[in-house]
């Protein structure tokens, strides 16, 4: 895979998602025909609009990810057991741990009750989706080893496939959040198992077609703009059904990014300082913590619009973490790049 560092639209994501946040206010607040029209375009609890909208995000990111690495697993394993005991066994707990500390405890003056179980539902669908497609900046950014990467991606994507909808169901019953497991299995379906088949089917014929070169360097390149155009089309929609929630509690945007600012630095470190004392290499130990720091935010943000509803706290929650991810894993980079020194590559 051609390597690629952070585009124009990846670079100042944060404040696409910021003028977002103010164009979808204004059209709830002014052209409120608009979420009402959206609203009703619905069935078996998703929004069509927005189903169409994050097949856009998702698709494009899926077409990246090569099953056939996965055969390498068992060369370099020490890399793959910190990558996914971190994901899996770590960061959805920590993640939880985090959020109802603030949510419940820390914040419980400053949030209501209703509006905090939400938020939970939101900080736990980000903990239990590691990144599948920004991770590969991340490693370019940080000179990681690009195939031990798609590696590490690819085990991942296999493992959301059967470990996603039970930790969320899990994590969220523990924290008293009542969910249909139906609409969860639905979108899971519709937001991972989908995609990844069209992907998965569509990688294998044109590069059997016309050779991996092509696929990589020019049909790959036809959806660079899909992704981020679809992420900011939905956050538009999301927001346009939120702009009273957050015109009421301004103050909440804060304190929702507050925990997952928290618990992105620390699972980068637990998986970083792991890394350090296996001794893996630093272009194996950079994009193994950067992929459990990083979030798969398009799957969050589809499947709490699924289960919660565009106008809920949840899809609120999730869309934060859109907003804080760039600026904070940019300044992870930052460390990665500067404690290089202290590996032995």
């Amino acid at each position: 895979m051609k390597k690629q560092g952070i585009g124009f639209f990846e670079r100042y994501l944060t404040i696409w998602v910021a003028l977002c946040i103010v164009v979808g206010i204004a059209i709830g607040q002014y052209i409120p025909a608009i979420p009402k029209t959206l609203s009703k375009l619905e069935y078996a609890n998703v929004s069509i609009p927005v189903a169409i909208l994050i097949w856009l995000m998702i698709y494009p990111m899926m077409l990246k990810v090569d099953f056939q690495s996965v055969k390498n697993v068992g060369k370099r394993p020490r890399g793959i057991i910190v990558t996914c005991v971190t994901n899996w066994l770590i960061k959805p707990f920590t993640m939880f741990g985090i959020a109802w500390l603030f949510f419940y405890v820390i914040f419980k003056n400053l949030i209501p009750a209703d509006l905090a179980n939400e938020y939970l539902a939101g900080a736990v669908l980000l903990g239990a989706a590691p990144c599948t497609a920004m991770v590969f900046v991340w490693s370019y950014l940080t000179k990681g080893d690009a195939a031990y990467t798609l590696v590490q991606v690819a085990v991942n994507d296999l493992i959301i496939l059967v470990a996603f909808a039970p930790i969320v169901a899990f994590l969220l019953g523990v924290g008293g959040v009542e969910i249909p497991w139906d609409t969860l299995l639905l979108s899971v379906v519709l937001f991972v198992v989908i995609p990844l088949s069209a992907g998965v089917i569509t990688r294998m014929s044109i590069v059997k077609r016309k050779g991996i070169e092509y696929f990589n360097n020019v049909f790959v390149k036809k959806f660079d703009n899909f992704t981020i155009g679809g992420l900011l089309l939905t956050l538009v929609i999301l927001f346009s059904f939120q702009g009273e929630t957050i015109l009421n509690n301004p103050l909440h945007i804060l304190l929702i990014a507050i925990p997952l600012i928290i618990q992105t630095i620390l699972i980068f470190f637990v998986a970083y300082g792991w890394a350090k004392a296996w001794k893996l290499p630093h272009n194996v130990a950079a994009p193994a913590a950067m992929i459990g720091a990083s979030n798969f935010f398009e799957l969050a943000v589809a499947v709490a619009i699924s289960l919660f509803g565009l106008q809920s706290g949840a899809a609120l929650a999730t869309v934060v973490g859109v907003l804080v991810e760039v600026p904070v894993m940019l300044c992870l980079v930052y460390i990665a790049n500067h404690t290089k020194n202290h590996f032995n590559n």
